[in-house]
């Protein structure tokens, strides 16, 4: 007699450990910030900052303390967001980081003008006219002025080609080395901060903290943006195998290495890459897995659209491939539910693929829903893990309908949300994991949202620099 065995049901907790433990790791960093902010806050304070509002030389004397001062607290911060710590990487994913490093950078920026602009007033006796010669003598006649000078200029370049305007004029790769910059302003920073700034070293206090603030800072970024780099590539050695066309304009790296299970990447996480021996190497681009990595080899999948991808076509099997990562929530780990939707568009299904074919999760738990023009990416790869683990397959070919709709034409004239309803009734009980360009991305997560799905169990890599 033959027996059908039933796979158990994968376990996936409403609350699994690693969700809490995020959580409690993003709610500590924020405490963190707050708390530097209120003990310069304080000490600033403790040193008179309030009786000294009483005049206009005073007060703008005092503004330009206080500013400096929190200023200087969250350019730590804005440096440590992008530093690849990985315990900040796991609990908010680069993305998020990036969006929270964006708008701590512009607010540290603001206050550093603030800064120099209230100080230089003060010190020039309330005194607009003669602001600008007093500024002359601050630079050339305080030590550590000139490189504070030079920092400041180097972080005005970085904000300025950070603006969404400029982002748009420039490509990735250009837009990724003037970025880098940054370290640079902030080192030039710290002499002027320490020779010159009696806030930061007037007490044994104080001279601890802002020391092991920038000492913490500088052994982070060596550590984990240096250090980590090259001793993964060191030990793993990835090369390419193969580089095989998947469609128009669509290329797929094939890669190799050793030990390669000890990366320890998950199913639509991201790396960012360099290949040596062409153009424009130095560069790093992020690119998706495509495969759920299975310790012996890598996929990832890229549309050749700008030059840094387009030149991978040319990769000839053996190049050295140099990688930081992985990163990014696109991931199992982000999970709460049984059931999991994977929603993508373009080559922003090349993740969703990988947690279709990585994700644990168990038959009729999945759904994976695809927007395309001409032809779907992975087209048998998906149907053949669609057949073999249980997933149901939703394709949409064709153009969008209209500017407010992220669906193609439908045979029934609804709109997104009831057409989404019809597809996946039990929408609320699942995760659902959303990539593609960014504008149709909105739309999606507009139809998500107003059909009902907590915000806590949407996922979306934007990739947005």
């Amino acid at each position: 007699m033959v027996m059908t065995m039933t796979a158990p049901r994968p376990t996936i907790p409403a609350a699994p450990v690693a969700a809490r433990a995020d959580a409690a790791v993003r709610t500590g960093a924020g405490l963190a910030l707050w708390a530097g902010l209120l003990l310069v806050t304080y000490w600033w304070v403790a040193d008179g900052g309030l009786r000294d509002l009483a005049t206009a030389t005073g007060a703008l004397t005092e503004l330009g303390r206080l500013s400096g001062l929190v200023a200087s607290v969250l350019l730590l911060a804005q440096v440590l967001l992008m530093a690849r710590l990985p315990i900040l990487e796991g609990a908010f994913g680069q993305d998020r980081l990036a969006r929270i490093h964006r708008i701590v950078g512009f607010t540290s920026f603001s206050l550093m003008l603030v800064h120099i602009a209230s100080v230089t007033w003060g010190y020039a006796g309330a005194s607009l006219a003669r602001s600008p010669r007093e500024l002359w003598t601050l630079t050339w006649d305080y030590p550590g002025m000139l490189l504070a000078v030079a920092g400041t200029l180097a972080l005005v370049m970085v904000v300025v080609t950070s603006l969404r305007a400029a982002r748009r004029r420039l490509r990735y790769e250009s837009w990724h080395l003037l970025h880098l910059y940054a370290y640079l302003g902030v080192g030039l920073a710290l002499p002027h901060q320490l020779w010159t700034g009696k806030d930061l070293t007037s007490s044994p206090s104080r001279t601890v903290f802002w020391w092991s603030a920038w000492g913490a800072t500088a052994l982070a970024v060596l550590v984990w943006r240096v250090g980590r780099p090259v001793a993964i590539n060191l030990r793993h050695q990835l090369r390419v195998v193969a580089v095989v066309p998947e469609g128009p304009d669509t290329l797929s790296v094939h890669l190799t290495g050793r030990r390669l299970d000890a990366l320890r990447a998950e199913p639509g996480q991201f790396f960012s890459w360099r290949f040596l021996g062409r153009p424009g190497w130095t560069r790093s681009q992020p690119y998706s897995l495509s495969a759920a990595p299975d310790g012996r080899s890598l996929r990832i999948t890229v549309a050749a659209v700008g030059d840094g991808s387009a030149s991978l076509a040319a990769l000839r099997p053996g190049t050295r491939a140099l990688v930081e990562g992985p990163f990014g929530r696109l991931s199992p780990r982000a999970r709460t539910r049984h059931g999991v939707v994977l929603i993508g568009a373009g080559v922003g299904v090349t993740p969703l693929r990988a947690l279709l074919e990585g994700m644990p999760y168990a038959p009729g738990d999945a759904v994976y829903v695809e927007r395309f023009h001409q032809q779907p990416l992975f087209a048998a790869e998906v149907d053949e893990i669609a057949r073999r683990r249980g997933a149901r397959v939703i394709r949409l070919p064709g153009w969008r309908r209209g500017a407010g709709s992220w669906l193609p034409a439908l045979n029934r004239p609804v709109d997104d949300v009831t057409a989404l309803r019809s597809w996946i009734p039990d929408l609320v009980e699942h995760d659902v994991y959303v990539c593609g360009p960014e504008p149709w991305t909105r739309l999606v997560i507009s139809t998500l949202s107003a059909a009902g799905l907590p915000e806590a169990q949407l996922h979306v890599e934007h990739f947005a620099w």
